[in-house]
């Protein structure tokens, strides 16, 4: 597996830094606890994944850093700037977020506050990357605040890319909604969740493509 995964990552650029992903996770009123767990154990299933895992370290080690949004102002920190370059890292971060406690909750919907504080952590990073990633997990549209497409109208977004994992559930077309108005930048793609119970194998996915894995479609669902 190893030797197969290895073959398919994008070779590592001469910047020292491959990547800095910064993970924003929903936490709004319209995520029950239950689902808040889901999403929680299945993001931290999908970074211990031998695929990701291998991944990460393929690349040399990418910065990660995780916040949970919901509200105008309740965007609070999961997960500080890590460097992870080795499995062991990466198995601490996945533990150190599966285990996150949730700190706002019954709040709306802002999805423009979200990515402006998406972008205020990339401005920060430790290391200035190659690539730079926003990576927007919602069920639902933003309902509260200024909309995406002030976010980046007020702000610069010069080569910065915003992908989004949209957790649907029966008779919803939530995917349009952020094809349409929240993936921004180079080579932004939308995956979709078949619910909340289906987060971990979008997420891993996900995390493949953003990572740098060519054939991530390839990578058992």
């Amino acid at each position: 597996m190893a030797a197969a995964l290895g073959a398919v990552i994008l070779a590592k650029g001469a910047s020292a830094c491959s990547l800095a992903l910064v993970l924003a996770l929903d936490v709004s009123a319209s995520v029950d606890p239950d689902e808040f767990a889901l999403q929680q154990k299945g993001l931290g299933a999908a970074l211990r994944s031998d695929a990701v895992a291998q991944a990460i370290v393929a690349q040399g080690g990418i910065w990660l850093t995780a916040y949970e949004w919901s509200g105008k102002r309740h965007q609070y920190e999961q997960f500080p700037w890590t460097f992870l370059d080795t499995e062991s890292a990466v198995l601490e971060a996945a533990n150190a977020i599966a285990g996150t406690r949730r700190l706002a909750e019954d709040f709306p919907t802002s999805l423009g506050f979200a990515l402006s504080h998406g972008l205020g952590l990339l401005r920060d990073a430790p290391e200035a990357c190659t690539r730079r990633v926003i990576d927007v997990s919602s069920d639902g549209e933003s309902n509260d605040g200024f909309s995406p497409a002030t976010a980046y109208k007020e702000w610069d977004m010069d080569g910065i890319t915003v992908n989004a994992l949209v957790i649907e559930e029966p008779r919803s077309d939530i995917a349009s909604y952020y094809r349409e108005r929240v993936i921004h930048g180079p080579g932004a793609f939308v995956e979709v969740a078949d619910g909340f119970e289906d987060y971990e194998r979008a997420m891993r996915r996900k995390l493949l493509r953003e990572i740098g894995v060519m054939a991530f479609a390839q990578v058992r669902r």
